[in-house]
């Protein structure tokens, strides 16, 4: 089964004053090349890290790596926008499935996207999702069968992924991962991030 991966890493941080969220560090490395690296090691088909605002400079962090980097001119429109030029890119890939992904949920890794995937193989659900704590939202990182597709090709605005699982639902299996709710949206939420990552090394040193 070969399952692409998207990134969604075109968004122009305007709550963050324009800083690029993607470049936000975690242990040294940028949020958008941890994920991309993150999706690199499941080998499970294409990545694809879709670039608009920024895009010369969060593309430095990416050159070296085997992803295919879109370019979104539109990606002021939304979510939609950028969903819609990953799945363009994918037009010409022979892909089973694909998940969505963003950049700035810190504590996405690798094994929840295999989870993610092992869960869909199992279950024969055409949508796997997150489940943001024990009363939240369903939502991304998200798998998707290919016959998505086309949903989301009709997609606009800031609409994403979340409209077609709450569509959906029948045909939606979930996995927790509460840490989901943690993005990165304004510098409160990165100094609220920074600040447990923070008191994470200082117990890791036993200081």
């Amino acid at each position: 089964m070969t399952i692409a991966t998207i990134i969604l890493a075109a968004g122009g941080s305007t709550r963050l004053g324009g800083e690029p969220k993607q470049l936000l560090t975690k242990d040294g490395t940028t949020l958008v090349r941890h994920m991309a690296e993150a999706a690199l090691s499941l080998q499970t088909g294409p990545v694809l890290v879709v670039l608009g605002a920024n895009q010369d400079r969060i593309l430095s962090e990416l050159t070296d790596l085997p992803v295919y980097i879109p370019i979104n001119p539109d990606w002021r429109e939304g979510l939609a926008s950028s969903l819609r030029v990953g799945l363009n890119r994918l037009c010409d890939e022979p892909v089973d499935a694909f998940l969505v992904v963003l950049t700035d949920q810190p504590y996405v890794t690798a094994e929840l996207l295999q989870q993610l995937i092992s869960t869909q193989q199992h279950t024969g659900r055409g949508i796997i999702a997150c489940r943001y704590g024990e009363f939240g939202h369903l939502g991304v990182p998200a798998l998707f069968d290919i016959r998505y597709r086309s949903e989301f090709m009709n997609l606009s605005g800031d609409t994403g992924a979340r409209k077609l699982i709450q569509q959906y639902a029948n045909d939606c299996t979930e996995i927790p991962f509460p840490l989901a709710a943690i993005d990165l949206d304004t510098w409160q939420d990165v100094d609220a991030w920074r600040g447990t990552q923070r008191i994470k090394h200082i117990d890791q040193d036993g200081e």
